[in-house]
Order: C-alpha cells, then sequence, then structure tokens
C-alpha cells in the first residue's frame, strides 16, 4: 500500500492539472469584454470617438447591470459606471477590442455606520452592449468588408503602394478601404499618377513633381478624413442644460424619477413628443426627459410649436399688486409664527379668459424664481415666500426657502416642488397639479 500511494498521488495531480488548464481556456474563450473586428486599430478609434458619450453614465438601477456582492443590490444607490476601451491591432489583421468596466454605488448602511461608495463587479451587460454599438458603427461606415484575397490586376493599380518593395514571396496587396477613400474621379486619378510617378525612373524635375503630388494627395486624403468624420457624428443626441435635470421612468411630471443628469450630459434621442423626449440611457434601459431642459439636434426646436393660437401669457393675466415682510398668515407648521415675504397678485383684466388653476401656477413658478435670490440673501430674517391671489377664485401658495433651494439645485422636480408646497384652499390649483406647470 505505501508503495502505490505515490502512484495514485501523481495520477490525481494530473487530471487536477488538466481540469484547471480547460477551465482557463473556456474562461478565456468566454470572456465577454473581448472581441475582434476586420477594421483597422484607427477605424475603431475614430469610431469610438462617435459613441464617447456611452462609455460612462449613471445607472438607474444596479439589478441587471452588476453582480450580487456582500450586501443585496437594493441597497445600493446612485450607481455610476465608467468602462474603458483598449484597442490593440491584430497581428493577422484587423483589431482586438477590450472592454473593462467599473461599477460604483452608494451604500446605505441600515445601522448608518459603514455607509460609503463601494466598488461593485459588471455582470458583463454594459460591456456587451458597447461592443454590440461599435460592431453597429462599424458596420454601418463599412457596408462591404475587406477582401482578403489577393487582387486582380486592375485592383492592384488603384490600390495604395506599400511603403516596402514586396518580397519574393508575393504577399496579397490590401485594396484601399471603401470608407476612408470614396469612389471620386478626382481622387482616383490622383492615386493613379502618384503610382506611375513612383514606378518610374526619378530625375529632379520628376522628384519635384512627386513631392508636390505627394503634398496634394495628403492634403486631398486629410479634407475627406475631416468629412468622413464630421458624417460620422451621430446626428440624434440631445444635451441636458441644467444640471439636477429629472430623468423620469414614464412621460408625466409626476412619474418616479430614475436619477438626476448633469448640465452637458447626452442621450440618445429616441422619439419625442411635444412635451417629452424618450432617450436611451444605457444599453436597452430607456427615460423620459422634459423637452425645454434639452438642447435638441438641429432641425428640431427646444420648445414645441402649437398649431392652435398661442394662449396668453401668464405674465400677461397677472400683476403683483404688493409685496411686504410680515409673520406667516396661516396655520402651516413649517412657517408657523415665522416672519415670510409675502405678494399679493391681481389679475390685470377680470374679464379676460384665462387665470385658471394652470395659470395661477405658471405665473407662481415665475415668481418663486424671481424672488429665490432676495429670500438666499434674507435666509436670517425670511423662512419663506408666500403668494396671495386676490381675487373671487384666488387662494395662498406658501413655500419655505429650504425647498425653493432644492428646487433649484435640481433636487426636486417641478411637480415635486408643488407637493411640498401649502395650498390654501387646496382646491383652487387641484386642476393643474397633475401635469404641473406648461
Amino acid at each position: 500500500m505505501i508503495h502505490q500511494f505515490p502512484a495514485k498521488y501523481s495520477l490525481l495531480t494530473a487530471i487536477v492539472s488538466i481540469v484547471l488548464a480547460f477551465a482557463g481556456r473556456a474562461a478565456s474563450q468566454s470572456d465577454a469584454t473581448e472581441r475582434r473586428f476586420p477594421q483597422s486599430k484607427a477605424a475603431v478609434e475614430s469610431t469610438l470617438k462617435s459613441i464617447q458619450a456611452n462609455l460612462a453614465g449613471r445607472l438607474p438601477v444596479l439589478d441587471g447591470f452588476a453582480l450580487p456582492s456582500e450586501h443585496p443590490l437594493d441597497r445600493y444607490q446612485r450607481g455610476y459606471f465608467q468602462s474603458t476601451v483598449q484597442v490593440v491591432a491584430a497581428p493577422s489583421g484587423g483589431s482586438v477590442v477590450k472592454v473593462t468596466t467599473k461599477v460604483t454605488a452608494w451604500y446605505a448602511d441600515p445601522q448608518g455606520t459603514h455607509s460609503g461608495y463601494q466598488l461593485l463587479k459588471s455582470n458583463g451587460r454594459l460591456e456587451t452592449d458597447l461592443l454590440d454599438q461599435l460592431a453597429d458603427q462599424l458596420a454601418a461606415k463599412s457596408p462591404e468588408p475587406a477582401r482578403e484575397t489577393a487582387p486582380s490586376a486592375q485592383t492592384a493599380t488603384s490600390s495604395i503602394p506599400a511603403a516596402a518593395p514586396p518580397t519574393p514571396r508575393q504577399e496579397p496587396l490590401i485594396s484601399a478601404p471603401a470608407a476612408k477613400f470614396p469612389d471620386t474621379g478626382t481622387l482616383s486619378s490622383s492615386l493613379k499618377q502618384g503610382l506611375a510617378q513612383q514606378q518610374s525612373p526619378a530625375d529632379d524635375s520628376d522628384k519635384t513633381d512627386s513631392e508636390k503630388s505627394n503634398r496634394e494627395l495628403r492634403a486631398e486624403f486629410d479634407s475627406l478624413q475631416e468629412v468622413l468624420k464630421n458624417q460620422a457624428h451621430p446626428k440624434n443626441l440631445v444635451a441636458v442644460k441644467k444640471s439636477g435635470t429629472p430623468v423620469v421612468a414614464k412621460p408625466s411630471l409626476t412619474a418616479k424619477t430614475l436619477f438626476l443628469a448633469s448640465e452637458h450630459d447626452e442621450f440618445e434621442m429616441l422619439d419625442f413628443t411635444e412635451d417629452w423626449v424618450h432617450v436611451r440611457i444605457s444599453g436597452l434601459s430607456r427615460g423620459w426627459i422634459w423637452r425645454n431642459s434639452l438642447e435638441m439636434p438641429e432641425g428640431i426646436p427646444d420648445t414645441a410649436a402649437h398649431a392652435a393660437a398661442p394662449a396668453v401669457p401668464a405674465a400677461d393675466l397677472f400683476r403683483v399688486a404688493r409685496e411686504e415682510s410680515a409673520p406667516f398668515p396661516g396655520d402651516w407648521e413649517p412657517l408657523r409664527g415665522k416672519s415670510v415675504k409675502i405678494v399679493s397678485v391681481q389679475k390685470v383684466d377680470e374679464n379676460e379668459k384665462g387665470g385658471g388653476p394652470e395659470d395661477k401656477l405658471e405665473y407662481a413658478k415665475y415668481l418663486l424664481e424671481k424672488n429665490y435670490p432676495e429670500l438666499q440673501q434674507k435666509q436670517q430674517e425670511l423662512a419663506g415666500i408666500v403668494l396671495i391671489f386676490d381675487s373671487s377664485d384666488g387662494g395662498m401658495i406658501a413655500a419655505t426657502s429650504a425647498i425653493l433651494q432644492q428646487w433649484k439645485s435640481g433636487t426636486l422636480s417641478d411637480a415635486a416642488l408643488w407637493h411640498h408646497c401649502f395650498f390654501d384652499p387646496p382646491e383652487t390649483f387641484i386642476a393643474a397639479t397633475p401635469s404641473g406647470t406648461r
């Protein structure tokens, strides 16, 4: 028995080594973050610039994007991802693209002692989505695949000459890619002329002509590259005007906020309506953004033009009759017994149509924005603001300075602002509450 143990031990070691080798090979073959493309490294890097906006952004949820960690994913908030792309030229042609993604999120510890940002591991969905987008962009730029076989004599004549002379072993010549060199008569004739000059014996005058021709070819090539670069830039991107802009789940001011976008954030526009724009967040994730909060693509106005006659602006329906600082004239707990700014509002013309709940809220929003700087300067004196509509169907709207500060910083949307304000009586403004301001 003693002499048989080493043999069994050696056999077991060999089996384990074989299993580990196959496991490592399978892991490398199933790596979803790496993909090979037939295009050159330069072409891939140029295309990546057109989808640069998709390399980083906020995640509405972590479930489906990150792998489970030591804590449940629903304990994390404010998910964010950052992708890094590495492009390497393949020895046999084409290029290899590897995508690495870091996912970070705020962990909310129930006891509050271990809260903080933590690094999570991506489940590969973000990397695969990015590689799919890159493949779509490259396919759109190169509808015809590059030929790997040796070109015919006519094709070789119009090909770009190789920098080094051919070796005795005839290597196949690579034809000029269609995406980089459009089929124009001017470029084709220039290339043929350059080939003729390089293949014929050159004296001093020929060298001068050749250098001049090369400079012209280079200038023409740079011009074509610039045209292609401009054509590759997506025409359906929308940009956020102000930080704190809500991205919501449905086209409604009362819909759930997925996250708050920052200024200059760009999203791919999928569709738009009179008031809302449907955007792609990342991969299959979608969201809606209030149209007035976005810079629309060229040719599409930021604000929709109404076919019907424009309504009378709220600023033409009301006017400020009086302003004063006094104790809060109500029983609302946040402002009870505190000094506030009181603004009395009257209708310009009692016989004028309009001035309903929507118009009142629109004018109230205008007054809140107008008086916000003064409330910030007098935080020690004024705890909030009260708007009193002095009419038979009037009412009162009150807001604290703290609520206005959250609203102006983007933490609260317009719809959320009204939910934190005081209305007396509420039915005076209830008709406009579901849709908010116009």
